[in-house]
């Protein structure tokens, strides 16, 4: 049985901060347009832009490398 990778974490990562970072930039945004000023409101889409593109990520790339191991291993390996 293979250990889990813990490369796969990288790229989720960074994609759930780049998707926190701009679900907190469009509502700043979006309430500082509206004359009203609601920080916690920012924080808090940013913290769940960050929680779902990271699980979302994390959930494509872990059947991707899965996947890739199954290739490689039926290569290794061919049926009869």
């Amino acid at each position: 049985m293979r250990r889990p990778n813990p490369w796969v974490a990288v790229p989720a990562l960074v994609a759930g901060a780049l998707a926190g970072f701009l679900g907190w930039v469009i509502t700043s945004l979006s309430c500082t347009s509206s004359g009203a000023n609601c920080p916690l409101a920012a924080v808090l889409v940013g913290l769940a832009s960050f929680v779902a593109a990271g699980l979302g990520m994390t959930i494509v790339l872990v059947l991707l490398y899965r996947s890739i191991a199954e290739q490689r291993e039926k290569r290794v390996r061919p049926e009869t």
